[in-house]
């Protein structure tokens, strides 16, 4: 998927040896994306003052100085709607884990192949300007709210009535904001699920997922009936492969921090139940 002509993403590569700098950003550039790179985790950070990118592509050993599972803390500090991809040569649990806790993209394992970079990139670039998106949408929302509850109410002299949310439509491209079209809706029980959005109501009350979170739940919603292992989950929802016993650690905080939304919403939190040493699956009471 190259990027749009009128509007190319950008993507910082960061990574210790200039080869791989080299090869990854000439691979990007051949389908279109404005690439700059960084020789270290300290130089990114000088980069991304003056400077927001799309995605960030980086290699977690880069001594001395940051590596890249705290170069992640750092810029989603800095900027949530970031996509962070990870390249290594020495694939580990803990820093597999840590790095999605932190809110990791993806995980890609040296040396990767052209396809599988670009494939990454570009999935991450999607997942961003949807973030981003998200973030126009609300503030667009906010701000006409705000000028909702300053106006007084009056009609104007020429007997129309302005639409305080024509602005909002046009920023996202008349996107609905609330109503999505009928096939793009799921009802898991008492739950609406909006794909694409990754978001989900109950009732009038959106609860805001992270797309990890989002696809988590969409996957047990389409496969439910049956138990789904770690391994699969991880495979089709973060996108790589890892044995089991990794799998349920990468896993494990996103169905926490989902079922603690659920709870707040007055949900029932065992609507996803783990099955000791097997996975998960949706609880058919949840229907």
């Amino acid at each position: 998927m190259a990027a749009d002509t009128f509007d190319p993403a950008f993507v910082l590569v960061v990574d210790d040896e200039a080869a791989i700098r080299y090869s990854v950003s000439k691979t990007l550039q051949r389908v279109g994306y404005n690439v700059r790179e960084a020789s270290s985790g300290d130089d990114a950070m000088e980069v991304l003052k003056n400077q927001t990118f799309d995605v960030i592509l980086t290699d977690i050993r880069m001594p001395p100085g940051l590596d890249g599972v705290e170069l992640v803390r750092r810029i989603k500090d800095q900027d949530a709607d970031i996509v962070v991809i990870l390249m290594t040569a020495y694939p580990s649990l803990g820093t597999a884990v840590e790095a999605l806790r932190l809110g990791a993209h993806d995980y890609l394992i040296k040396p990767s192949t052209s396809q599988d970079i670009r494939q990454s990139v570009a999935q991450g670039i999607e997942r961003a300007r949807a973030l981003k998106r998200r973030r126009t949408l609300l503030e667009a929302i906010r701000a006409n709210v705000q000028e909702l509850s300053r106006a007084p109410e009056e009609t104007p002299a020429n007997g129309q009535i302005r639409d305080p949310f024509a602005e909002v439509r046009a920023a996202v491209g008349e996107m609905p904001l609330i109503e999505a079209p009928i096939a793009s809706v799921m009802q898991l029980g008492p739950l609406t699920i909006y794909p694409g959005r990754y978001q989900i109501a109950v009732g009038d009350h959106p609860i805001d997922l992270t797309p990890t979170e989002f696809d988590l739940l969409l996957y047990l919603a389409a496969h439910r009936g049956r138990v789904v292992s770690c391994h699969e989950l991880v495979r089709e929802v973060r996108g790589y492969s890892v044995d089991e016993a990794e799998a349920r650690e990468v896993i494990r905080p996103h169905v926490s921090n989902l079922r603690r939304k659920l709870k707040q919403m007055g949900l029932d939190e065992d609507m996803i139940v783990n099955v000791r040493g097997i996975g998960y699956r949706l609880n058919e009471q949840s229907e």
